[in-house]
């Protein structure tokens, strides 16, 4: 009897330990690792200063800017794994059909309404500030 006590605080006092390691290491993970975070980066115009001070105010915004994409929303939440091949193809034709500069704004709209980009199109997002940054 007593040696099942044990056990179970045992294995309470493991999942605990798991989960604080768990959840220590997803509040680690920096914004340099995420693709979508760097979105924002890459449109620097060369003006440091000036880039740095409105990456500064765009940061303490929280003014949500919608870009013809309110049914988006409903996906608040979901994780980018998560998306069906139907669910990426809403997000993409959002994506085409805005002008190139806007897409940086669009990311930083859905990352403030707590909508994470499908992970197929996180490249195609890149390329696309990337490319609008040359």
């Amino acid at each position: 009897m007593q040696l099942a006590l044990y056990i179970i605080l045992a294995l309470i006092v493991l999942g605990v330990i798991a989960a604080t390691m768990g959840w220590l290491h997803n509040r680690h993970v920096t914004e340099e690792e995420d693709p979508v975070k760097k979105v924002l980066d890459m449109e620097c115009c060369g003006q440091h200063e000036v880039c740095e001070k409105e990456s500064l105010l765009a940061a303490l915004s929280k003014q949500v800017e919608y870009y013809n994409d309110e049914e988006l929303d409903r996906f608040r939440g979901r994780r980018p794994d998560a998306f069906s091949s139907d669910e990426t193809e809403e997000f993409r034709e959002v994506l085409y059909t805005m002008r190139s500069d806007e897409v940086a704004g669009w990311v930083r709209s859905l990352q403030l309404r707590g909508v994470e980009l499908p992970e197929e199109l996180r490249d195609e997002v890149l390329m696309i500030v990337g490319e609008r940054r040359q």
